[in-house]
């Protein structure tokens, strides 16, 4: 990119507002509005293939494969084409693939279409995490809190919408008005995504850089395993756990994952503020406190009332954990930001990818009530170890 064209794509809409930053924005809107989508046809979907519990289980399982094969491949095409080419090829390969998911009719079928869903959230994931991360430095502030607020707030409007629109229109018609929703989100972010230059140095280093052997950013990663696999937790069974446990209609079970996604989406753009305000790692703790709550009240939940204010409780506390793990992962002393990043997101996101097929295990015996009771344990050690959070307090100094 020529001085002048950075000068250009850098004018700013308003102070605070970039057309970079409105392209990745518009990026985690629309992957979050895929995974929302997909939340309510999960019962669906699991009835049309026949499934148990702990199928279903395995079948998100093979989601959260799909994503953890291909977070490193997507990770290595970044140094190889930048950020920005791989996230629009992920979300041009990602937006018809809920219509394939509405059309198997059976199991085998059924895998290959969640594995490939889950592959492309997964790589396209990681490249607009490297692209936040890149816009953040171009732009010279922080933004990776009100980014993950796009995706809660594309992951609301999936999950309201869809429970009510597969109830009146069916489960087809909901996946042709998602589908071409996400293909107008992709042709709008097209031209604005900041254009990041591919990293060659960062090929031919690969061989040294793919594992860092400093403890840190695998200490981080273990930080974002525990903050994600709640989420994960919510958006694969709070619906079910609704509907199940608790006797809600398939309208009212969305709004488990809609409540949470909102309360969410609201924190998350406050969150850049509040961050600045008080530092990321008191930041991390005050929202630490208010997740345990928030899960202890769900898993307490007499009925569903209750339990969705546990919900849109727990989305407050999780909202501002993620992004903070994510930008410390991005600024680790001595260390290039896509290799701290690459093993954070991925010890992260198996949390939220695997984690809810071992919950759907063990609550063959137990239950989600009690599950989402020992979650809120894991967030207990997220604030024992949470002072290594200073280092996301670098991303704008």
């Amino acid at each position: 990119m020529s001085q002048s064209e950075i000068e250009k794509a850098g004018r700013p809409l308003g102070s605070y507002l970039t057309r970079e930053r409105a392209g990745v924005a518009l990026l985690f809107l629309m992957n979050g509005f895929m995974i929302g989508s997909w939340a309510p046809k999960i019962p669906e979907f699991a009835s049309r293939l026949g499934l148990s519990e702990k199928e279903l289980g395995l079948m998100i399982l093979v989601f959260g494969v799909g994503s953890i094969v291909m977070m490193p491949i997507a990770g290595s095409q970044i140094a190889r084409f930048g950020s920005s080419t791989v996230s629009k090829f992920a979300a041009v390969l990602l937006t018809p693939m809920l219509l394939l998911l509405s059309v198997t009719g059976e199991v085998w079928s059924g895998v290959v279409a969640i594995f490939l869903f889950g592959g492309l959230i997964g790589a396209m994931d990681v490249a607009m995490n490297a692209n936040a991360v890149a816009t953040e430095k171009h732009m010279r502030r922080a933004i990776m809190s009100s980014c993950h607020a796009f995706w809660s707030l594309g992951g609301l409007l999936g999950a309201s919408s869809g429970g009510f629109l597969i109830q009146k229109l069916g489960v087809f018609s909901h996946s042709i008005i998602v589908t071409l929703i996400a293909a107008l989100m992709v042709v709008l972010c097209w031209r604005i995504v900041l254009h990041d230059a591919p990293h060659p140095d960062e090929v031919k280093d690969e061989t040294r850089s793919r594992l860092p052997r400093s403890p840190l950013p695998w200490l981080i990663g273990v930080i974002a395993l525990f903050c994600m696999i709640p989420e994960g937790a919510i958006l694969d069974w709070g619906a079910l756990y609704m509907r199940n446990e608790l006797g809600a209609s398939v309208a009212l079970s969305g709004f488990a994952f809609a409540g949470f996604s909102c309360t969410m989406a609201i924190m998350r753009f406050a969150g850049d503020l509040i961050r600045d305000r008080l530092g990321a790692v008191m930041t991390l703790r005050i929202c630490g406190t208010i997740a345990i709550c928030g899960l202890a009240i769900i898993g307490l939940a007499p009925n569903t009332t209750v339990a969705i204010a546990g919900f849109a409780l727990a989305g407050i506390g999780i909202s501002n954990m993620v992004p903070i793990v994510f930008s410390a992962a991005g600024n680790l002393p001595g260390m290039a930001a896509g290799v701290g990043l690459s093993v954070v997101t991925t010890m992260g996101y198996s949390g939220i990818l695997l984690a809810p097929s071992v919950i759907g295990f063990v609550a063959e015996h137990t239950g989600l009530a009690s599950i989402f009771l020992a979650l809120s344990g894991f967030l207990v050690v997220v604030l024992a170890v949470s002072r290594l959070a200073r280092h996301a307090d670098g991303a704008h100094h």
